[in-house]
C-alpha cells in the first residue's frame, strides 16, 4: 500500500534539502502515518487503518463510525 492516509489524503511531497553552504539537492517528506487497529461497537468487529496523526485525533474528536461512514461514502473498502 502507498503512503496515503486513508481519512485525510495527505500523501508525501517534496522538497529541498538545503546544507549550510546552501546547495539544494531533491528530498521527499513523508507524512506521519500509523497503522492503527479500532474496534467498530456498531458492527461489532476490529477494522485497521492507516492514518496519519492529525486523522487520529480527527477520529477522537468526530467519532469513529461517523469517519467510517463518510469513507464508505467516498467509495473505500472497510
Amino acid at each position: 500500500m502507498a503512503r496515503v492516509c486513508q481519512v485525510t489524503g495527505k500523501t508525501p511531497i517534496g522538497g529541498n534539502k538545503v546544507s549550510h553552504s546552501n546547495i539544494k539537492t531533491k528530498r521527499r517528506f513523508l507524512p506521519n502515518l500509523q497503522k492503527k487497529k479500532f474496534y467498530l461497537v456498531e458492527e461489532d468487529k476490529w477494522i485497521t487503518l492507516k492514518l496519519s496523526t492529525d486523522a487520529i485525533r480527527t477520529i477522537n474528536k468526530n467519532g469513529l463510525y461517523s469517519v467510517v461512514k463518510e469513507l464508505r461514502a467516498k467509495g473505500e473498502k472497510i
